[in-house]
């Protein structure tokens, strides 16, 4: 994918937009809020967290909780390594990682691009999805990391719950 002059991305009129690929699908996050990628990562599995929670990875010298997106769709998990975006949010101090089977380019849209969500998504699609933009080869959703927070997804209770404990046979 090219990327976009940046002349382009400057206009207020332009959204830039750095494309993530999940499986076969899609997907756009806002520059802006990507704080950054990092590749080849493969998260340590936490004990009893939701399917969700793809494990941590270190990240500059600290564990970060990363976000299986795969898992959020409801696909099978990846085997093998997966890039992942680093956003923080600066009003709850919260970082935290999208595990993402592959990182696009970066481009430019218009604003005025961006079509909402449609009514006839399901509950946890609309919990994801910030809307759509329509390009030559298909959709493109757009996701707000807002939505993607570990604790927002605990809040909302839409992706799974803890996974239970394991215990031998009852003696």
């Amino acid at each position: 994918m090219k990327t976009a002059p940046q002349s382009t991305m400057d206009r207020p009129d332009t959204v830039s937009l750095c494309s993530v690929r999940v499986g076969s699908e899609l997907f756009a996050i806002d520059t802006r809020l990507i704080r950054e990628v990092v590749g080849g990562a493969t998260p340590q599995r936490v004990p009893l967290a939701p399917e969700y929670i793809a494990g941590v990875v270190h990240y500059r010298g600290e564990v970060l909780t990363t976000v299986s997106f795969r898992a959020l769709l409801g696909l099978e998990q990846k085997s093998g390594t997966s890039c992942v975006l680093v956003f923080d949010d600066e009003q709850t101090d919260e970082r935290f990682g999208l595990m993402v089977d592959a990182v696009g380019g970066v481009m430019a849209l218009a604003r005025s691009a961006l079509e909402a969500n449609p009514s006839t998504l399901d509950a946890r699609s609309m919990a994801l999805f910030d809307g759509a933009y329509r390009m030559q080869s298909g959709l493109m959703v757009r996701l707000d990391p807002q939505r993607l927070r570990p604790s927002q997804l605990a809040r909302r209770r839409l992706f799974g719950v803890p996974r239970p404990i394991r215990t031998g046979e009852p003696g």
